[in-house]
């Protein structure tokens, strides 16, 4: 087709059924929009409308073709809209939101972003809760493990793993495990979830009958900084991220235990509502922490 008149005509006349109303939304004559359709009918080689001297009706392939239509005229729209957003700077308040430990990976990398984009107001809650990002109204939420279908746009922004770790001086007091049986004689630290109520899993080693493993649990917490915490002062083996371990590992504080048979990975994801418009405050956002957040692997000495 020569120009898109005869589709923005055809989707004014089958919103209104009116030539009339459709010419008054588009500010021309009511004549040109019934030229427009009849030449688009031409083309197309089908009737899309059943006039009638008060009304016309879409017809059965009219309402087929409306659809798409009406699909192609929204990303036009947002072809425009993406690049007037492409040239405006990023303002404006970001409520964003991050498990509680997130503080570790992501208050380090924000004095660059403020740099960077200076008037970004950024609201961050650290929260364990699982909140609704659409209507607690949050603009970005980080989240780790296996997504949920949902109708929120996502971005993969890093990995990480799980390692077993304790204080020298516990393990020098009760011995280093060699096997993952070994730690049934451990004074194991737990993380319990705060949303289910329930132990998390230490993973270990393809071999099954490591997961029949009974651990004790001697000390329970639903906070994952409360268990690292735990683990440097002496109280027993915790299973906590790598990002959380790597700086007490580094000086000396925590001792890396079972290394070989560590399987367990996670990922973080960036979440946000799936807008036809994304705003440049939330563009921006995304971007940065999707190249600036586990950059580095971690590795164990």
């Amino acid at each position: 087709m020569d120009s898109l008149s005869g589709i923005v005509s055809f989707v004014k006349t089958a919103e209104a059924l009116s030539f009339v109303a459709a010419a008054r939304a588009l500010g021309v004559s009511a004549s040109a929009v019934g030229k427009n359709v009849a030449k688009l009918e031409q083309t197309v080689g089908v009737r899309l409308f059943q006039r009638s001297t008060r009304r016309v009706h879409l017809t059965t392939e009219g309402e087929l073709f409306y659809q798409r239509c009406r699909s192609i005229l929204d990303d036009l729209q947002d072809a425009e809209s993406m690049l007037s957003h492409a040239v405006e700077a990023p303002r404006g308040k970001l409520r964003v939101g991050v498990p509680t430990i997130g503080y570790r990976f992501l208050l380090p990398v924000l004095p660059e972003f403020r740099r960077l984009y200076p008037e970004v107001e950024l609201d961050v809650d650290f929260n364990d809760q699982l909140v609704d990002v659409i209507e607690d109204g949050f603009d970005v939420v980080i989240r780790s493990g296996n997504l949920p279908d949902s109708k929120l746009m996502s971005r993969r922004i890093g990995a990480f793993r799980f390692v077993l770790c304790a204080a020298p001086a516990y393990l020098e007091r009760k011995g280093v495990p060699h096997i993952p049986s070994d730690l049934e004689q451990h004074d194991c630290l737990r993380y319990r979830f705060l949303t289910t109520g329930k132990l998390m899993d230490w993973t270990m080693s393809a071999d099954p009958v490591w997961s029949q493993l009974r651990l004790p649990s001697m000390l329970t917490f639903n906070n994952m900084e409360a268990v690292f915490t735990a683990a440097i002062d002496g109280h027993g083996i915790a299973y906590v991220p790598d990002f959380l371990a790597q700086k007490a590992v580094s000086e000396k504080l925590l001792q890396i235990v079972l290394d070989d048979y560590q399987l367990d990975r996670g990922q973080f994801w960036a979440l946000w509502p799936s807008n036809r418009q994304l705003s440049p405050k939330i563009r921006v956002f995304v971007d940065f922490i999707s190249t600036r957040l586990f950059a580095q692997d971690f590795h164990t000495p």
